[in-house]
């Protein structure tokens, strides 16, 4: 909550800075990587840092903070929180680091606004980074501590698989032998990767396996710097350093009531574990399964998903091709209505792929009056937002 005296000074500043705080994080990734390239070469992803899509996101993260101290001062944001927090521990993100972004950051706001950063307004400012900054310090800790600490494990590649066009599974094991360990369903991974040029960048894949295999597997897209890396490279028998297993979205195993699994593109692989878990489990419950691609030959483990879904009572799969459509539970082009669909009261409905897409459907289920707070979705890259209602 913030104080009284930084309340009115935010509320009022809150214009100015939003409108001009891309520009602010502009001059902060530039101060940053010139004090600190090795930031940019082992930590950021820099192809979000060249698309300009991470400078948005830092933008629209401190000014959503911001304005929801402000509209509701008595609850912390917790969706958005937990969120950064679960993305950080996938980087191995460290407490000392947000001392070296306040620095650069707040150089940044000066060297834009200027003199309109009186002692006071920058004393606010300030209020408002360190609560957004020690509430996800905090939340980190907890998950740090879940994992003992360790961040990163060596992992061996024990298989290499075709899943559709353009994309690959790897089944990874731990070097040491011991079981990959546990985590909820929907979860996801970071995996560093050593490139040409000596950089290690780290990208999130979602564990497309069910819990409780003594293997995990991911799934990788031949595009960008890391994927198209590992899809050309890694073979059976590398070793790949990999992240504990990370994710604020994840299948409630002990809830009942249905469920509506929602997915595009490479977003197909955390619902494979959510349904490979309550395969597993005997679930009973109602579940819609939605996928959207462009095309069948597209369509990451296809048959696979037809093959869970078709193994849970209760269970349709339909899908929306923009070429090659087919079939009665096979639509043309993408999902632009819930027609037809037995969209259940009282439904869970978890959503991955590109943001597009997920405020599409986002905004079609609660059209049919689904609450906000039972849908769920996962953001891969920069999160610029769907909702934080």
């Amino acid at each position: 909550m913030l104080g009284p005296q930084a309340t009115p000074v935010v509320r009022a500043t809150l214009p100015v800075v939003g409108a001009r705080i891309e520009e602010m994080a502009r001059v902060f990734y530039q101060r940053l990587f010139a004090a600190h390239p090795e930031l940019l070469r082992d930590l950021f992803n820099r192809g979000n840092q060249h698309s300009g899509q991470q400078q948005k996101a830092l933008a629209g993260s401190l000014a959503t903070f911001a304005t929801l101290l402000l509209d509701r001062p008595e609850a912390r944001p917790d969706a958005i929180l937990a969120r950064i927090a679960h993305k950080h521990v996938s980087l191995g993100v460290t407490p000392a680091q947000y001392e070296v972004v306040h620095t650069h950051l707040f150089a940044a706001i000066r060297e834009v606004l200027g003199e309109a950063v009186t002692p006071e307004v920058a004393a606010a400012w300030d209020e408002v980074y360190w609560l957004m900054a020690h509430a996800l310090i905090a939340l980190e800790k907890n998950l740090y501590a879940r994992h003992g600490g360790r961040v990163w494990r060596p992992m061996e590649i024990t298989g290499r698989r075709d899943e559709g066009e353009g994309a690959v599974s790897f089944t990874l094991r731990r070097t040491d032998g011991t079981p990959a360990g546990a985590f909820r369903a929907g979860q996801y991974v970071g995996v560093r990767t050593a490139l040409p040029d000596g950089a290690h960048q780290i990208r999130q894949y979602s564990l497309a396996s069910a819990p409780g295999e003594k293997e995990w597997r991911i799934t990788v897209r031949r595009d960008g710097e890391v994927s198209g890396h590992l899809h050309g490279t890694a073979r059976v028998g590398h070793v790949l350093d990999v992240s504990m297993p990370c994710g604020d979205v994840g299948l409630d195993e002990g809830a009942g009531g249905p469920l509506l699994l929602a997915s595009a593109g490479i977003g197909v692989t955390p619902m494979l574990s959510m349904l490979g878990s309550l395969a597993a489990n005997g679930s009973g419950r109602p579940v819609l399964a939605l996928h959207a691609d462009r095309s069948p030959a597209h369509h990451a483990h296809r048959e696979e998903q037809a093959e869970l879904v078709a193994a849970l009572a209760g269970a349709e799969l339909v899908t929306w091709y923009e070429d090659g459509a087919e079939g009665a539970a096979s639509r043309a082009g993408r999902i632009e209505s819930l027609d037809g669909l037995d969209v259940r009261e009282g439904v869970t409905a978890y959503l991955c792929g590109p943001v597009p897409f997920m405020r599409g459907v986002r905004g079609l289920l609660l059209e049919r009056g689904v609450p906000a707070a039972d849908i769920h979705y996962e953001v891969f890259g920069p999160d610029l937002g769907l909702d934080v209602r």
